[in-house]
């Protein structure tokens, strides 16, 4: 009850706040568009399509709640709510699950437009696609939770865009294939759960078989998530009214 009850206040304030919804769900699809015909190829776009759709809501989510959450942490509303009866990992899970269905129409939409008019083509699952998608932007989300107990303003809330999510995206594969790197940046590359949600992605894209680098390319997502998410709820404080 508490989950769903922070959910539907975030709704709430979403619902009050169109041009901010309007921001997630398109920004995405309109970079992909401008890459598509930047490329001007088909083939080239579907080359670079899938670690795009990884890392786009990721970096989306992670900015988007991030900024929110710490806005509701220097207003004092996250206090008042610390002062009644619930659990701290309960209340992150409502901001995640809200966040979560958020991120779950930007990822429709884009994979909508990049599958029906940006050419690009995928031999595996598009339902798994769509799940790694949804996986990455639910990574975002619990980072930005995660993070923003250490921002005391929202221009610090934004800094930290290039500390956490500039590196993942530089060294996930995207730019330089992960096993032609320097040894210490393959080993950095390896602890990086945004290199799993690319490779992931890849391989749906040209094959539709459930192999072990993809299931555990799931469960590295996944349990990141779980962890950032585990280790935000430890960074509330509750205080007696």
């Amino acid at each position: 009850m508490t989950v769903l009850a922070t959910a539907r206040r975030i709704f709430s304030q979403l619902r009050n706040d169109p041009r901010t919804v309007a921001m997630v769900v398109l920004v995405p699809t309109l970079l992909m568009v401008l890459l598509r015909f930047m490329f001007n190829s088909a083939q080239e776009f579907t080359h670079i399509a899938p670690a795009l759709l990884g890392i786009f809501p990721f970096v989306v989510m992670f900015l988007v709640t991030s900024v929110g959450t710490l806005r509701e942490r220097t207003s004092g509303t996250l206090e008042r709510l610390m002062t009644m009866p619930m659990g701290r990992l309960s209340l992150l899970m409502g901001y995640m699950l809200a966040f979560g269905l958020l991120a779950l129409v930007q990822v429709a939409v884009v994979s909508t437009v990049s599958l029906a008019w940006l050419g690009f083509s995928v031999h595996g699952s598009i339902a798994l696609l769509i799940l790694i998608a949804v996986l990455d932007a639910l990574l975002g989300t619990a980072l930005g939770l995660f993070v923003s107990a250490f921002a005391r303003t929202e221009f610090q809330a934004v800094q930290f865009l290039p500390a956490f999510v500039m590196p993942q995206v530089l060294l996930c594969g995207m730019f330089v294939a992960r096993s032609e790197m320097a040894v210490a940046l393959r080993w950095a590359s390896n602890v990086l759960p945004l290199s799993y949600a690319v490779e992931a992605m890849n391989h749906v894209t040209v094959s539709n078989t459930m192999t072990r680098t993809l299931s555990i390319d799931f469960a590295v997502v996944a349990g990141a998530s779980a962890l950032a998410l585990i280790i935000g709820a430890s960074t509330l404080r509750r205080r007696t009214p």
